[in-house]
């Protein structure tokens, strides 16, 4: 018999154990994202293969010094260790001085000189300027590069191919330094505000990737560099105010959809200075896009891949350094968009440009020889390829990264350049995952990193085309037996999303699981263009942030939806356009009530969800599109109105709003915010450039005009990462592991009882 004293004892053993549970979660939580770093994988390099195709580079500890690494040579098939610079060599002069700390290194052409990036400082997402030095390894002078310059405002310095000078860009200007006697010429003076020459503004650097933004020629005595005049784009401005007593504003050129974009050229200018050729591009300057840029081997011709605004032709042309004449060598174009991802690469000593094209339906290689202009599919259907690693060194093979058989993972292939259609799997079929390679010249090796869902990165060198294994480079084997406390069974599935369409999905269950009972379902969610989800590799963090929910008591689970760039051809990938999000929407709650149907150990009535940036907007869009299905969302950084987010990712997607103002409204969550009936968290960094804390605000003037109750969280001077301040990714996990303990009960019960 249960009397009241029996129950309040009961109550309260089930609330201490609750607290326990809690404080392990909070634990475990502390130590995957703590100061300790306790499951961060280790790195092999920064690794550099060296011209000849058979060694390479490598930082090692330095024996000799406490805190510097020297610069080694292994031969790839012998193993053979030569130290090539020591960290003594590459310590400054004075008293106090220490050895640089090396964030990147690359070497001369003739291997006689070395350029080392330290004192890196972040330009919005990356670590882009910086200070660096340049050492003579014969004579073992070590010199800083930027005459007078201020510390750490270099960027992307590198070698001419001659070996003689070292171009980079500061303050927006491009110069070009004599790496022998320090002597410095400024190839351009209009630098400004407003004027970036050899980089990129912020728009072309998020989402174009163009970063680095100059070419040297082949014969040393030109480059090639981009332009951005930002004059007539607004400028969005952040606001720092924990740093010091007044506000600290920034501001920068951010130009939201349907408004005027920067100016972009591209030019040609000598090595010795003088007047910049412009390439005479056809279209208004600012309504179009430069996505890539080369010099064609051993000539003074340029190739430049130039989209439109909308995004759905690209063009490729020839350019001529000497006169800036251009003509067509290549040209696509999509019914939605064209994706241009790959630099140009160039097979037969320069006579054919190898480029990516979706035109028959899936990613595939094209062989475009300069004689005729024509253009020769070289991989055959029906696969896509995601990327291309190099050639053999006869121009025989191409190597390509594909996963025809298994969208979640992938694998190394090479394909025969002469349009044959031969194509070979290199990776063994016994090593699933997704794995990377990066040739050497010619690749007969290649460093080969590869992971799975539940195991950590492993890097090794191996031969091409035999994937025999030379020898390892970094197994992180302490890592692994970290994360093999810590790790539960992950089950890879698939599941009806409707109108005949599955999606792919991966599941976690609790270590207790009994599929007796019922859990509470935590869904994580990305479902845009950018990114995808379900893959059989290694998301550290994250994964483990999982796998200790499941050992709090929850399912998690997550789907990748149509539109996610999931290789399974242009149709898969584009059927969104005009509408991003609204399919998501669709097929994710589709796909997730038929699980319930399904699986009864999944708790219905217990349904929580979570995403950043574009996974924060979708998680809005099922709360309050699906309120039913969904009853506690976690957003962060979330774009809630389209009309805020940026030209050159919107646009691509949803096109001009002028053309499509229905298209970008039903695909905002601020549309149907008055669809909200479950619990909501915002979390939004107040510094974040990429998606503004404006996106968040809007949202909560919405919420509170329609008397909804939420929940806030806004960490100051965070970005869109939300990681810079002490302590962040912590807070923030934990807070995200309490909101939905506090509001999605966690643990089993019994199926019969939550029906």
């Amino acid at each position: 018999m249960f009397t009241p004293a029996r129950i309040l004892c009961a109550l309260l053993v089930l609330s201490s154990l609750g607290v326990r549970a809690a404080d392990d979660l909070d634990k475990t939580i502390e130590r995957i994202f703590g100061e300790k770093k306790e499951f961060e994988p280790k790195t092999f390099g920064p690794a550099k293969w060296l011209e000849d195709g058979a060694s390479y580079t490598t930082l090692e500890k330095s024996a000799a010094s406490k805190s510097g690494k020297d610069i080694v040579r292994y031969e790839a098939a012998s193993g053979k260790r030569e130290i090539l610079v020591t960290a003594a060599q590459l310590t400054p002069a004075g008293a106090d001085a220490k050895p640089l700390t090396i964030e990147d290194y690359a070497w001369s052409k003739d291997g006689r000189w070395l350029l080392v990036f330290t004192n890196a400082q972040k330009v919005w997402r990356q670590k882009t300027r910086g200070d660096y030095w340049v050492l003579e390894r014969t004579g073992g002078k070590l010199r800083q590069l930027g005459g007078k310059a201020p510390a750490a405002t270099l960027m992307f310095a590198k070698f001419s191919p001659d070996s003689s000078r070292v171009a980079y860009v500061q303050a927006n200007n491009l110069y070009v330094e004599n790496v022998k006697t320090g002597s410095v010429k400024a190839l351009t003076s209009d630098g400004s505000k407003t004027v970036i020459n050899g980089t990129a503004d912020w728009v072309n650097e998020e989402e174009l990737a163009i970063r680095d933004g100059f070419l040297w020629s082949d014969d040393s005595r030109s480059l090639a560099y981009w332009q951005f005049d930002t004059a007539g784009v607004r400028d969005y401005t952040l606001l720092k105010t924990t740093g010091s007593l007044y506000p600290e504003a920034t501001s920068f050129p951010y130009p939201k959809v349907g408004t005027p974009n920067s100016a972009v050229r591209v030019g040609v200018v000598s090595a010795t200075g003088g007047r910049t050729r412009w390439m005479d591009l056809p279209g208004d300057q600012r309504d179009r896009y430069i996505a890539r840029v080369s010099w064609v081997k051993g000539t003074s011709e340029l190739v430049l891949h130039q989209l439109n605004r909308l995004q759905n032709q690209l063009d490729v042309y020839l350019g001529d350094a000497r006169t800036g004449k251009v003509s067509p060598l290549f040209h696509d174009a999509d019914r939605a968009w064209v994706s241009v991802r790959e630099p140009a690469r160039w097979s037969n000593d320069g006579r054919t440009l190898l480029i990516l094209s979706e035109r028959d339906g899936w990613q595939q290689i094209y062989a475009v020889s300069r004689a005729d202009r024509v253009a020769r599919r070289i991989t055959p259907q029906p696969a896509d390829t995601l990327s291309i690693v190099g050639s053999d060194a006869k121009d025989e093979w191409v190597y390509h990264l594909a996963s025809p058989d298994n969208a979640t993972q992938r694998y190394l292939y090479r394909t025969r350049l002469d349009g044959s259609g031969t194509t070979e799997r290199i990776t063994p079929a016994q090593l699933p995952g997704t794995h990377s390679y990066v040739a050497s010249p010619g690749s007969a090796y290649a460093f080969h990193t590869y992971s799975t869902f539940d195991r950590p990165p492993v890097t090794d060198l191996v031969r091409l085309p035999s994937h025999e294994i030379v020898r390892p480079l970094e197994d992180n084997r302490g890592l692994h037996d970290k994360v093999a406390a810590l790790a539960r069974p992950t089950e890879f599935f698939s599941v009806d999303a409707g109108d005949g369409v599955r999606l792919d999905g991966w599941m976690i269950k609790p270590k207790d699981f009994d599929a007796r009972q019922t859990y509470p379902v935590v869904v994580y969610i990305y479902g845009e263009t950018a990114s995808a989800t379900v893959t059989d590799a290694w998301a550290a963090g994250r994964t483990l942030f999982h796998w200790a929910l499941a050992d709090a008591g929850y399912i998690v689970l997550s789907m990748d939806n149509r539109g996610t760039p999931a290789p399974k051809g242009r149709d898969w990938r584009k059927v969104i356009y005009g509408e991003v999000n609204v399919l998501a929407t669709r097929e994710q709650t589709t796909a997730l009530k038929n699980l319930l149907r399904e699986r009864p150990y999944l708790d219905g009535s217990r349904v929580g969800v979570w995403g950043h940036s574009g996974g924060g907007s979708n998680t809005l869009n099922l709360l309050f599109r699906s309120p039913d299905t969904y009853h506690v969302g976690i957003s962060l950084a979330p774009v809630t109105d389209q009309l805020l987010y940026d030209t050159i990712y919107q646009e691509r997607y949803v096109g001009l709003p002028a053309q499509n103002a229905e298209g970008y409204k039903k695909g905002s969550p601020i549309t149907f915010a008055e669809g909200l009936r479950g619990k909501l968290l915002l979390i939004h960094g107040a510094a974040d450039d990429n998606v503004h804390f404006q996106n968040t605000e809007r949202l909560i003037n919405r919420l509170v005009e329609l008397q909804k109750p939420f929940d806030l969280m806004v960490y100051p001077n965070g970005s869109h990462a939300i990681t810079e301040g002490k302590g962040y990714n912590v807070h923030r996990y934990q807070l995200m592991a309490r909101y939905f303990r506090t509001n999605l009960p966690a643990g089993g019960r019994p199926i019969a009882a939550s029906q």
